[in-house]
């Protein structure tokens, strides 16, 4: 603008008109930029829209609302269970490249929340998607990533104290008075935890049909409450093995407290050194931590530990067809774990042709003790934090309710299997001595 066009301006001198027009263009600038951040937002939200799109279809489109936390959402394609939250854009890419191991990781650190029952949304997930370990192209190139522990000698001893030996008094906490951290057996749907465990200990006596006077060998006691149960109710002697030194030292204490010290002898060994012969064979949870390529010594040391009239009974967590665990539950809680099949549980047995006489699936009773065992670790929460972290908090929740979802949806199964040597005709006619006491 000219000088002589400011007299087309009344009233209005050039540095007025300057600071006009200064503010005219900041005013258009912060516009501009607010489009541009606005225009930003829109994209960000639309990528992590699609992100969030393809973790829902990756989990089969569960009745889950997915989100960003403070951003996108995607909801669920009906009435959803609850929501799972994640803390970021990064935590979305993380767990798609990963998600068997980095969606447990990413809820212990709290980078993914869940809102709404835990239980009831890990079994949605298991129902509809491949994390629950049905067959897919990528769960075979997730195996060939994530290499199970090995089972050897000494790679059973360090898996065993990965999980076992982390302290008595956490186990106390949430296990019951019995202390068995294996599948309970319910006589009725209002049994207690204790009751349950007491009544399997009892089902499993009856079922290799133990009398007074004979000796059991237990490859695998845990903190010894089956093997003082079968020397104070059914007169028996027993030797137990185990290779956690603390689940030792406790079952050692407990015997010597309960005078049974001279009925049972607790072996701080591994099973593959078993030796002497027994009546009776008894391992309850011990088979997931043998793996596959064992089985055949395993069933060896079961033949040769037996006479003519031997029996046994093997009781494992296992599955519908051939699998690994679900790779967290591997790497982060029971390393070297493995849950088989019926067809792999028989090269236990084929190879020293041992007869197998009965085979039942408890796994809806496994579903309600893992009920029992997470509302007893919620409970003694804050002792849990006391004790570790927030971290293990969190990941030990996961483990128990994911658990609890595997044995509802039927991703799992716990098998017991009696067997005998082939030249024992000394077995029960019927079922009729599992439920008389």
């Amino acid at each position: 603008m000219s000088a002589s066009d400011e007299s087309l301006i009344p009233g209005r001198k050039h540095s007025e008109i300057a600071r006009s027009v200064a503010q005219g263009a900041a005013e258009a600038e912060a516009d501009a930029e607010a489009d541009a951040e606005a225009e930003e937002t829109v994209d960000a939200r639309s990528t992590d829209r699609w992100l969030l799109k393809r973790i829902a279809a990756f989990l089969g489109d569960p009745p889950v609302e997915f989100a960003v936390r403070g951003g996108a959402r995607v909801p669920a394609a009906s009435a959803p269970v609850g929501r799972v939250t994640f803390a970021s854009r990064a935590t979305l890419v993380s767990i798609l490249a990963d998600p068997w191991v980095r969606f447990g990781d990413a809820y212990s650190d709290g980078s993914l929340t869940v809102d709404g029952d835990l239980v009831e949304v890990l079994e949605v997930v298991y129902r509809a998607s491949t994390m629950g370990d049905k067959p897919s192209w990528l769960r075979r190139a997730a195996d060939l990533t994530h290499r199970p522990h090995v089972n050897t000698l000494r790679g059973s001893r360090d898996n065993i104290h990965h999980h076992y030996d982390i302290g008595n008094e956490f186990y106390a906490l949430w296990l019951g008075d019995t202390m068995a951290y294996t599948c309970a057996y319910y006589p009725t749907s209002t049994a207690t935890l204790d009751e349950a465990q007491t009544a399997k200990m009892h089902h499993v006596c009856r079922k290799v049909r133990l009398k007074a006077g004979e000796s059991v060998v237990e490859a695998g006691c845990g903190w010894g409450t089956l093997a003082l149960h079968m020397a104070r109710h059914y007169g028996v002697r027993v030797r137990a093995f185990n290779i956690s030194h603390q689940q030792v030292a406790y079952a050692r204490e407990r015997a010597a407290r309960e005078g049974l010290a001279g009925q049972v002898e607790y072996v701080e060994d591994d099973y593959r050194n078993i030796s002497g012969h027994y009546d009776a064979f008894v391992s309850v949870g011990m088979l997931e931590h043998v793996g596959v390529k064992n089985y055949p010594t395993l069933g060896r040391i079961a033949r040769r530990c037996l006479g003519g009239n031997g029996r046994g009974l093997i009781h494992s967590i296992g599955r519908n067809q051939p699998a690994r665990l679900q790779p967290w539950i591997e790497r982060r809680i029971f390393p070297g774990a493995y849950a088989p099949s019926l067809g792999e549980m028989a090269q236990i047995f084929e190879p020293w042709d041992l007869s197998v006489l009965d085979v039942e699936n408890l796994r809806l009773h496994y579903a309600q003790t893992l009920r029992h065992w997470l509302a007893l670790y919620e409970t003694a929460g804050e002792r849990v934090r006391a004790m570790f972290d927030e971290k293990f908090v969190r990941m030990w929740r996961l483990y128990l309710a994911g658990s609890v979802a595997a044995f509802s949806t039927g991703t799992l199964q716990l098998f017991q299997v009696v067997f005998a040597t082939a030249d024992n005709n000394d077995v029960p006619w019927t079922r009729a001595h599992l439920y008389t006491p």
